[in-house]
């Protein structure tokens, strides 16, 4: 089946940048590209840093899971990419595209910097984005992003909140 992600919205642009930022994310698209992968098969070849790129992935949803046995006492989660392709559909204005790309581009110490802040703000029940931005002083679009980029917050039509583990 050939699935194409369709971008439509510039902060959809982030997960697509962060997905191939380091050489170990990018090894472990390859191998979710060619076959499925268990998190710890991941985890064995890469490390920590192969078991954070498929969390990101699976929240991004760029990966499908399945349950296979792997000759354990219980099946393990397996992961695989979902999409063959990407259309991006890009007619979005300077100031928008600009918060998108300094938050893809941003230092991982400033970003999680900004993930605290906003993870303190929300707390356990999540908050109106508005709210949150206009807590920030920044931009919806820029906070979008944010979330986006995290594998600790999500947004909820208009709300942004934790993950929950």
């Amino acid at each position: 089946m050939n699935r194409i992600k369709v971008i439509n919205e510039p902060s959809e642009l982030v997960p697509m940048l962060r997905a191939v930022d380091t050489r170990v994310k990018r090894e472990v698209l390859k191998e979710v590209t060619l076959e499925w992968r268990t998190a710890k098969e991941l985890e064995d070849k890469y490390g920590d840093e192969g078991k954070e790129a498929i969390l990101f992935f699976e929240k991004m949803k760029l990966v499908e899971t399945k349950w296979q046995s792997t000759g354990g006492n219980y099946p393990e989660k397996a992961y695989h990419t979902y999409y063959n392709s990407f259309h991006i559909n890009a007619s979005w204005p300077v100031y928008e595209i600009s918060d998108v790309l300094s938050v893809a581009m941003m230092p991982d110490k400033e970003f999680n910097a900004m993930e605290k802040k906003i993870i303190q703000f929300v707390g356990t029940e999540g908050k109106f984005s508005g709210d949150v931005a206009e807590k920030l002083g920044i931009t919806s679009t820029m906070l979008r992003s944010l979330a986006k980029r995290s594998i600790k917050l999500d947004f909820r039509g208009h709300r942004i909140e934790r993950l929950k583990d």
